[in-house]
């Protein structure tokens, strides 16, 4: 990965002002910015404004930063869950078989671009569309604070099996055999220690920031120089340190960091290839193939003794074609397997897939909610022990989102009110933690329609306090607590003066702003202790 250092220039300031207006626009009709930034790729394109050097260093960095930081905030547990590899590996083969068929009957029927294919390559491009994007699903799950719930581990794991699939294809594909020294790669695991040292004494500045730039980029060149994908070595980088207590904090650092540069790579997926109207029309008939994926996924987790719900929201974060899919593409390509206009079918068909997914995605716990009776149906009579409806043993006050401000509330309200008090998280090793600390720690999910439906019927439940990771997830809990006309209190957690609005407007009949109250509270707490 031949990085230089990025200089802020992406080389005209109006790409980033039309970057930025067409992703303002799309966030106002509720869609992410990232379906503005693929707009403005392809509005630049059609100018004819090539993808430039600079733009693909950005767009490689924004992949390497993101993947270290799924890498931080990765369980090894969870990739040894059949619910994961078996699932995976299934999934990609029937995909393989069941589209590879359908390509290669296009070709034999000689269907526009897919003349030229043959079986194997038929196999290849169904090889690609079986993915899905880590990009995506993780940027999903990051706004919506999902990212520690069940159905986000599981959706996350999924992606890196088959991060790990992509790096064997490309090894044959390519011809790029790892070299001996990739044998040495193995000696970063004994050197854990010192990296969690090293973190350790980096404090919580600017220096943190660059420990993590190093760790991510330099593991990707460590990778790289041994013939191994380079952005697999920057997820092995965060892996090696996720363990550390300041690995969560070092994610939120370089958060923004990784959201600018991602930008890079949207802009280079619409600027990918010219278009034409043959392969804009190819890239539109791939687009409702996605769904025929979602409904794989959906019958395989079910299978796996997942419940209806945790399968259906890891199905549809899954509902989408992956940036791979350019990869594969490209390799085609450049070795004569296949017209170039395929580069622009995949980009078409990725963008759009992100178009339709993004939406899907905003309103997934009201997909399962209203049509909640038919994804039943599917679901096993046995379930996983990590997968149960939530019981809350008569509590009278629960606290949703056990981070330090819940945990705070929760050592308070119990002081006040003793036993009543309940903690829920949707974050099991957290779970674990505080019931280990002697606290009444519950793993669910606020946003599950079954919990509350369940709380309806055997209803103790008179104060509710949301202090969850976002603004999003609280608003999730708010709308299922008007779902089921809850009458009790309802206090939640703001950052901002707008955030207050917001969950005032969707039934919050207190609100606590956490910077604003946090110097009332220091001067409490000196003057009870005085």
């Amino acid at each position: 990965m031949d990085f230089e250092w990025v200089a802020i220039a992406l080389g005209d300031v109006a790409w980033i002002s039309l970057a930025f207006v067409l992703g303002f626009l799309a966030r106002m009709i509720t869609l992410p910015p990232l379906v503005g930034f693929l707009a403005t790729g392809f509005i630049l394109n059609y100018l004819g404004i090539a993808s430039g050097e600079m733009l693909q260093k950005l767009a490689d960095l924004g992949i390497t930063l993101l993947l270290f930081t799924v890498g931080l905030k990765l369980n090894l547990k969870v990739l040894i869950r059949p619910q994961v590899w078996s699932v995976t590996v299934l999934h990609i083969a029937t995909i393989i078989a069941l589209f590879g068929a359908i390509i290669f009957g296009l070709a034999l029927m000689s269907v526009s671009l897919f003349s030229s294919l043959d079986l194997k390559i038929s196999l290849m491009l169904a090889f690609a569309l079986s993915f899905s994007s880590t990009v995506f699903v993780v940027k999903s799950l990051e706004e919506k604070g999902e990212m520690k719930s069940l159905h986000g581990r599981i959706a996350i794991g999924i992606l890196v099996m088959q991060d790990l699939a992509a790096v064997i294809f490309l090894a044959v594909s390519t011809g790029k055999i790892p070299s001996l020294w990739a044998l040495l790669l193995f000696l970063l695991i004994p050197m854990r220690p010192l990296f969690h040292h090293l973190l350790q004494k980096t404090g919580h500045g600017e220096l943190l920031i660059l420990y993590g730039l190093v760790l991510a980029l330099g593991g990707a060149e460590l990778f790289e120089l041994g013939g191994v994908k380079d952005d697999l070595g920057a997820l092995i980088m965060g892996v090696l340190i996720s363990t550390h207590p300041k690995a969560k904090e070092m994610a939120k650092s370089m958060l923004g960091f990784k959201d600018l540069f991602l930008v890079g790579f949207f802009l280079s997926i619409g600027m990918s290839g010219h278009l034409s109207l043959e392969a804009l029309i190819i890239g539109l008939l791939l687009v409702p193939f996605i769904f025929i994926k979602s409904a794989l996924f959906f019958a395989l987790m079910t299978r796996f003794r997942l419940r209806a719900r945790t399968s259906l929201l890891a199905t549809l974060n899954l509902t989408n074609y992956s940036e791979f899919g350019l990869i594969v593409a490209a390799i085609g390509v450049a070795n004569g397997w296949m017209d170039g206009q395929w580069l622009v079918v995949i980009a078409i068909a990725l963008s759009l897939s992100f178009v339709v997914a993004a939406p899907i995605n905003n309103f997934d716990d009201m997909i399962y909610g209203q049509f909640r009776n038919f994804w039943m149906k599917f679901q096993c009579k046995e379930r996983l022990p990590d997968d149960q409806l939530l019981d809350t043993l008569g509590a009278t006050i629960a606290i949703f989102g056990m981070g330090r401000v819940g945990s705070g509330a929760y050592d308070r309200m119990r002081l006040f009110h003793g036993d009543t008090v309940v903690g829920i998280d949707f974050d099991a090793e957290l779970i674990k933690k505080h019931q280990a600390a002697g606290r009444k720690a519950l793993h669910g999910d606020p946003s599950d329609a079954d919990f509350w439906d369940k709380i309806e019927r055997d209803h103790s439940i008179k104060l509710v306090m949301l202090a969850l990771p976002n603004l999003e997830a609280n608003l999730d809990a708010l709308a299922q607590l008007r779902g089921i006309s809850f009458p009790g209190r309802i206090a939640a957690t703001a950052r901002y003066p707008d955030e207050e609005i917001r969950l005032r407007q969707s039934g919050a009949t207190a609100v606590f702003n956490i910077y604003t109250e946090a110097g009332t509270g220091f001067a409490d707490h000196v003057e009870v202790n005085n």
